[in-house]
């Protein structure tokens, strides 16, 4: 079965930075066991995306909705954590992003028989891309690992995860 890892915006500054929650921390050692076993098994693609602003962020709607400099490309806080970046070597593609949700993520995904998500934050750039994925591909079988995703708060994580699985995601270690 064809399977691709979906890993969103394990990025300095919504672990350690910035944007970085308890919960992100806490999970990331979790989410580097979980990627371990998947190189060691060989069977499994992985592809990282990275929220990527430029220096004119508070000008954005984004920006003046969540004013917070965040993830400006080329900074420390844009990097991919440093306990995944080896993975990121192994990874089909890592995929810069503008907004949310990823527009070039559909196109390589179409093979796939299960989409599978882990990340953060599981209530913004999460879910808006399981759903994109969703529309995309109705048929196709996406699933969270609600145990490798983190939210903008264990509250917002939760209604997150009940969003995802009413659109018929499957949640799995919860």
């Amino acid at each position: 079965m064809a399977k691709a890892l979906i890993i969103i915006d394990m990025q300095n500054d919504f672990v350690t930075g910035s944007l970085g929650t308890k919960e992100a921390q806490e999970m990331l050692p979790r989410l580097v066991k979980k990627l371990e076993a998947i190189v060691e098994e060989g069977a499994v693609d992985l592809i990282f995306t990275q929220d990527t602003h430029s220096d004119n962020y508070l000008d954005t709607q984004e920006g003046r909705n969540l004013p917070v400099m965040h993830c400006i490309k080329k900074t420390d806080g844009w990097q991919i954590v440093p306990e995944l970046q080896k993975f990121t070597k192994r990874a089909k593609a890592v995929i810069e992003k503008k907004a949310f949700g990823s527009t070039r993520l559909p196109s390589l995904i179409k093979p796939y028989e299960v989409v599978e998500f882990a990340g953060v934050c599981t209530d913004i750039c999460v879910v808006s891309n399981a759903l994109l994925i969703k529309a995309f591909y109705p048929e196709q079988r996406i699933q969270i690992d609600a145990a490798c995703c983190a939210g903008t708060s264990p509250e917002a994580h939760k209604k997150a995860l009940d969003v995802m699985r009413n659109c018929q995601c499957r949640i799995i270690n919860e």
